[in-house]
């Protein structure tokens, strides 16, 4: 199993979240479902870990 340990700093969370937040809103004005896809940057801005990064072996994260 790998492990979850973060690999993304502050600016990428916060940059991830408000994009999430804007595809979300997006998908509520258009009615559309789409706007769940936002769940996806929200979702790793929250938990700090971005499973793409750990295969292609990238850190944002400076602490980390």
């Amino acid at each position: 199993m790998t492990s979850m340990e973060k690999n993304m700093g502050n600016a990428d969370r916060a940059i991830r979240a408000v994009i999430g937040i804007v595809i979300i809103v997006f998908g509520v004005i258009y009615h559309s479902w789409l706007g769940a896809i936002g769940l996806i940057p929200l979702i790793t801005a929250g938990v700090g870990f971005c499973p793409l990064y750990k295969v292609l072996g990238i850190r944002t994260c400076k602490e980390c």
